[in-house]
C-alpha cells in the first residue's frame, strides 16, 4: 500500500498503473527555427491524427501547422506559446507538447518542462547545439529528464553526422547512440539505415511534403544493390559505431548517461515514423512524482495533478479560459470533485477537454500523463496542485526574474473594462507580469517581462482579442529584486528606483543596472534584495 499523502485510488490502482503504463509525455525542445512545431505535425501525421502536414509558414499551399494557431504565430513563423497534442500509436497514448523556442518564452517552455517525463532534443543539421538548445539541456539535465535527440534538416546542406555526434557528447556529458544512422550526407538524404534491424528504408518524397513520404524498405543483404554509392560508407560508420559501444542502452538512457540519436527530414516527413515508434519503444512511461514537503506521489495513488499553463483566445465565439494540467496519479473521472491545494477550494471537475493544438473535445476519463483542460476554472492559477482525498502539494513551478519593463496605456478610454480584463488574463497566463506601480498607482500599469517579443505578444492580443489597442512607454529598468514593505519605505526617496507590486503581493524594487542594486545595498545594508529565479 502507497504511503503517499494521495493514498491508493480507490478505482483500482492496478488499472491506473496498466493505462500509465501506456502513456508517454514529452516535450519537443531546440532553439528557434530548428523545426520543433514542424516534427510535431510530422509525428501526428504519421499517427495518422492529420490527413495532411501543415507548414510553419503555410508555404506552398499547404496549411499552417495545428500547434501554431495563434495569429502571431502564423505571421511570424515562430511558437511564442506550448502547445499539446495527444496521438495515439501501437496501442499507446503519446502526449506530445510543442514548446517555444526563443529566449523570451523561456518562462513557458520552463514550465512545460514540468510537466513531461522526457524530452525530445531537436539539433539542426548545419547549426548543430545552439545557445538555446545548450540552454534548455541544462534545464532537462537538473530535472533528470533524459533526452532523445533528432538531428533535423538533413534533407539540406549540413555538417558530417559522426561531428555532430561529437558535439553532443562533447556539451552535454551523454553518450550518443544513434537508432538510425543516414544513409546520404546531408543535402543528399537517400533514406535510413535502421540500426537495431539493420534494414535500409529509402523514401520518396511526397509532392509538397504534405502527405507521407512513400517508403522502400530493404534488409541488409540487398542494401548495397539498392543504393551502391550511399550505402557502404554508411554501413561502415554504423559498424565503427558498434565497435565504440555506441548502442543503445535503455538504463544508461534513463540515467541520463546517454542519448538515443535519430535522423530526420520533418518537412518531407523522412524518418519520423522512426522518433514515434522511439518515444514508445524507449521514452519512459509516468513514475512517481516528488511532493513540496520531500514525500512522492505513486502513479497508482488518487487523483492528483499540477496546472502548468493558462490560454485564452483558444475558442474566440466562446472567449473562454483553458487551465492545462498534467495528471500525476490516478484516474480522472468527469464530474468529480478536487481541492485546489492553494486554495482549499473544492473543484467540480465538469468541463474537461482534452486538447489537439487549438482544437478541443470533451473528456470522460483521463490517467497518469495525460495533459487535460480545465474550461473556465477561474480561481485557479498556473503552479496550482488540484488532489482527490488527503491534501497533497507539489512543487512551484520555475519562475523568471524580469528584464524589461514598460508602462502601459489604453489608446482608447473608453474601452478601459477591456483594457483591464485583457491585462489581467494576460498577466494570469505568464504572458507578462502585470505590476502597479507605488509611483504611478493603477492607472499606469507596468509591464514586466523576459524579453522584448513578449511585448510585442502584449500589443497583439490586446488589440485583435481583447479589442483595446494599447501604447508601450519604455522605463529604464533593467534588473529588478524581490523586497518587502519596509523596504519599500526607503526606496521611495532613491529616484533612481521604483516599486511595483504583482498581483500576489510580492513586491519588486527596479533598478537600472546591478550597479545601483550594489549602490544602494551598500547604502542600506540591513534591507534584503532577493534575486527572483528560476526554481524547480
Amino acid at each position: 500500500m502507497s504511503t503517499s499523502p494521495a493514498g491508493p485510488d480507490p478505482a483500482g490502482a492496478a488499472d491506473v498503473e496498466r493505462e500509465a503504463a501506456r502513456r508517454r509525455t514529452t516535450a519537443v525542445i531546440s532553439h528557434p527555427d530548428a523545426g520543433k512545431s514542424t516534427l510535431t505535425e510530422a509525428l501526428a501525421l504519421h499517427a495518422h491524427a492529420l490527413r495532411q502536414a501543415g507548414h510553419v509558414h503555410g508555404k506552398g499551399g499547404r496549411a499552417g501547422v495545428v500547434t501554431d494557431w495563434q495569429d502571431m504565430e502564423k505571421s511570424r513563423g515562430i511558437s511564442i506559446s506550448s502547445a499539446v497534442l495527444q496521438l495515439h500509436h501501437r496501442g499507446h497514448v503519446v502526449n506530445v507538447v510543442d514548446t517555444p523556442g526563443h529566449a523570451d518564452f523561456s518562462e513557458d517552455t520552463y514550465r512545460a518542462l514540468t510537466a513531461v517525463d522526457a524530452v525530445v532534443m531537436l539539433v539542426d543539421a548545419a547549426r548543430g547545439m545552439e545557445a538555446q538548445t545548450r540552454k534548455l539541456f541544462g534545464v532537462c539535465r537538473h530535472r533528470g529528464l533524459p533526452v532523445i535527440t533528432v538531428v533535423n534538416k538533413w534533407d539540406r546542406p549540413g555538417r558530417e553526422a559522426l561531428e555532430l555526434l561529437d558535439e553532443v557528447e562533447e556539451v552535454t556529458g551523454m553518450r550518443p547512440t544513434p537508432l538510425t544512422w543516414p544513409v546520404g550526407v546531408a543535402g543528399d538524404f537517400r533514406g535510413l539505415l535502421e540500426r537495431g534491424s539493420g534494414d535500409y528504408v529509402r523514401y520518396t518524397r511526397a509532392p509538397g511534403g504534405a502527405t507521407l513520404a512513400e517508403e522502400h524498405r530493404f534488409p541488409a543483404d540487398r542494401a548495397e544493390a539498392a543504393e551502391p554509392d550511399a550505402w557502404p560508407r554508411a554501413l561502415e560508420e554504423h559498424e565503427l559505431l558498434r565497435e565504440i559501444g555506441a548502442d543503445h542502452d535503455e538504463a544508461e538512457f534513463l540515467a541520463g548517461r546517454s542519448t538515443p540519436v535519430l535522423f530526420t527530414a520533418a518537412v518531407a516527413n523522412i524518418g519520423v515514423a522512426q522518433v514515434l515508434d522511439a518515444l514508445v519503444d524507449v521514452a519512459p512511461a509516468p513514475h512517481r512524482h516528488g511532493t513540496a514537503d520531500g514525500g512522492a506521489v505513486e502513479v497508482g495513488d488518487r487523483f492528483t495533478a499540477q496546472v502548468f499553463k493558462t490560454q485564452t483566445g483558444m475558442n474566440p465565439a466562446h472567449r473562454d479560459r483553458l487551465a492545462f494540467a498534467r495528471v500525476r496519479s490516478g484516474r480522472f473521472r468527469r464530474g468529480m470533485t478536487v481541492t485546489d491545494a492553494r486554495t482549499g477550494r473544492p473543484l467540480v471537475l465538469k468541463h474537461v477537454q482534452t486538447v489537439f493544438g487549438a482544437d478541443r473535445q470533451t473528456v470522460d476519463d483521463a490517467w497518469p500523463g495525460d495533459v487535460i483542460g480545465l474550461v473556465n476554472a477561474k480561481h485557479v492559477r498556473v503552479g496550482d496542485t488540484l488532489h482527490d482525498g488527503s491534501a497533497v502539494s507539489f512543487p512551484p513551478l520555475p519562475v523568471f526574474a524580469p528584464e524589461r519593463f514598460r508602462v502601459v496605456r489604453p489608446l482608447d478610454l473608453a474601452q478601459g473594462k477591456q483594457f483591464r480584463q485583457g491585462l489581467a488574463e494576460l498577466d494570469s497566463e505568464g504572458v507578462v507580469r502585470l505590476l502597479t506601480s507605488t509611483r504611478r498607482g493603477e492607472g499606469e500599469p507596468v509591464l514586466a517581462a523576459v524579453g522584448d517579443l513578449q511585448f510585442d505578444v502584449v500589443r497583439h492580443r490586446m488589440e485583435h482579442e481583447f479589442r483595446s489597442p494599447v501604447v508601450l512607454d519604455e522605463l529604464p529598468y533593467s534588473v529588478a529584486r524581490v523586497v518587502d514593505a519596509e523596504a519599500e519605505q526607503l526606496l521611495r526617496a532613491d529616484r533612481a528606483a521604483e516599486v511595483a507590486a504583482a498581483r500576489d503581493g510580492t513586491l519588486f524594487a527596479l533598478f537600472s543596472d546591478v550597479w545601483r542594486v550594489r549602490a544602494f545595498a551598500r547604502a542600506h545594508p540591513e534591507v534584503r534584495l532577493d534575486e527572483l529565479v528560476a526554481t524547480d
